[in-house]
């Protein structure tokens, strides 16, 4: 993490990441046949109304076309370049196929430029490589995890992120997930190995409004700051207790300090051995 002289309170606070460190020198620009416009929603649905609050402005993003279906199977690969990736947390790299083509990748951590990988049912499982989860020895570190076979990578793609191969049984594989949660998932499904990269994204403190703006955030105001009308939080000269047990959001569904949201009824809910472990024991929370 790179700190600055604190020649202001933004400054004081502020911390960036040191990209020269982990990014290519040699590219200034994405590869414009694999990236396209990206409008912002500003949090608004196709009606215009807002359904993911506290979002809009933001500095304008060129999206690029990641692969996460990785279908180019036994070919071999090279990295060309690992690059920044506004739309995301991790960093991406720029691969060329042996017959020619380019695809952005989600890149792992330790994977450099010149690294090769290849996506097979025989690939070994070393670090890059994309195989089915039959095929990956229990203990293994994956990322970019399928739940279907063929509908690409879903699960731990978000910076420093990784699950754990934990067992194989009939046919399904259990996978630790970043948030502790256990889960099976068939084995005929596809993972890459290694975790993802700029596993220093979480310690970045943002330290002040105006680069939360840029990022496209805006101001936060709390439930009980507000109305009663506004928020099931408000009312009462904002001193007043909320008035019911569970913190609530607008809408008024549970949420918070480890209660549970999830429905009852989810499909996937035969899928999970272990719920997750809410609070300090999720990787990735502060």
């Amino acid at each position: 993490m790179k700190k600055y002289k604190p020649t202001s309170a933004g400054r004081r606070d502020g911390t960036v990441i040191e990209y020269k460190k982990y990014l290519s020198s040699n590219r200034s620009k994405p590869h414009k046949a694999l990236t396209r416009g990206k409008k912002s929603t500003g949090g608004r649905n196709s009606d215009g109304r807002i359904t993911a609050h506290y979002r809009g402005g933001g500095n304008k993003r060129a999206y690029r076309e990641i692969d996460f279906k990785f279908n180019k199977k036994d070919i071999p690969a090279k990295l060309e370049t690992i690059e920044y990736d506004p739309n995301r947390s991790g960093f991406i790299a720029l691969a060329l196929y042996k017959d020619g083509e380019r695809r952005y990748i989600l890149v792992p951590q330790r994977m450099k430029v010149g690294s090769t990988f290849v996506v097979s049912e025989t690939a070994k499982p070393k670090l890059g490589n994309r195989l089915p989860l039959g095929n990956i020895p229990v203990g293994t570190k994956v990322y970019s995890i399928e739940l279907k076979p063929g509908a690409g990578a879903r699960l731990a793609r978000s910076a420093g992120n990784y699950a754990e191969v934990v067992a194989q049984d009939g046919g399904y594989t259990l996978i630790k997930l970043p948030s502790t949660e256990v889960r099976k998932i068939i084995s005929t499904a596809w993972a890459s190995i290694g975790e993802v990269s700029n596993e220093e994204s979480r310690l970045v403190s943002i330290g002040k409004a105006g680069r939360a703006r840029h990022m496209g955030l805006r101001p936060k105001t709390r439930g009980t700051a507000k109305n009663a009308v506004d928020h099931p939080h408000g009312g009462g000269e904002q001193k007043a207790p909320r008035g019911h047990r569970r913190q609530r959001t607008k809408q008024g569904r549970p949420t918070g300090k480890g209660q549970k949201t999830r429905s009852p009824k989810k499909h996937s809910n035969k899928f999970i051995i272990s719920r997750r472990k809410p609070g300090k024991l999720m990787r990735g929370s502060k």
